[in-house]
């Protein structure tokens, strides 16, 4: 889900089991057409094989989080750092990603609701500003603008080309930059004022995302 292509060696070390467990797995998912894979020299690299894969994995992990009564569990660092921004595939999630999506919609850059999601002349105008990139083949090639229900937020994020372009932004920038071997992203301290300067998003200690709280606004805030 982090966008990435990686090794079945990897993919058996980050899930904790062996490899032949792992490789019999992969054949299975790649059969089924869930999985795409890539031969280069020696190694098979493994990847989702399509946004439509990912958004159906991300929807049964927004189910998975639906618990009544929800079960105790403690939270790591890293849990919290996942929650505070991560990657959905191939946009932004987490608590930053649903308070872009909140600052977007207040400002009325782009409409989103259960039954679709759209972008204004205004939002076009934006996000052209902050270096988006929508052309008429892209605009044609994939699904343009749509809400994604976040599953540690229970609201939406966006996704589609436009969710794409704002997280590509965001790396290109460098505010954003990817945790080692999870789909968490780091804030930098240019993104710091980034975000807060182009958003209107005041971030507090991003090495501590698990004490961000939001804050009675008009535009969504992190304050500590």
């Amino acid at each position: 889900m982090s966008g990435q292509a990686l090794t079945g060696s990897e993919l058996a070390s980050l899930a904790r089991i062996s490899r032949p467990t792992a490789s019999e797995h992969l054949t299975k998912l790649v059969n089924a057409r869930l999985l795409a894979v890539t031969k280069k020299r020696r190694y098979n690299y493994y990847r989702i094989a399509s946004p439509l894969v990912a958004r159906m994995l991300e929807s049964i992990k927004a189910v998975a989080a639906i618990e009544v009564p929800a079960r105790h569990q403690p939270h790591s660092t890293q849990d919290a750092r996942l929650r505070f921004a991560r990657t959905c595939y191939d946009h932004l999630a987490g608590r930053l990603g649903v308070a872009i999506a909140d600052v977007l919609v207040a400002k009325g850059h782009i409409i989103l609701n259960e039954d679709g999601g759209e972008m204004t002349n205004s939002g076009e105008e934006f996000l052209s500003g902050f270096g988006a990139k929508f052309t008429a083949t892209s605009r044609n090639r994939r699904i343009f603008c749509r809400p994604c229900l976040d599953w540690s937020e229970r609201r939406y994020h966006v996704a589609g080309l436009v969710g794409a372009e704002i997280w590509r932004c965001c790396v290109d920038l460098g505010w954003l930059a990817r945790d080692r071997d999870t789909r968490a992203m780091q804030l930098t301290a240019k993104g710091l004022i980034g975000f807060r300067d182009t958003f209107g998003i005041s971030l507090n200690d991003c090495n501590e995302p698990n004490t961000v709280k939001r804050h009675r606004h008009p535009l969504p805030k992190f304050v500590s």
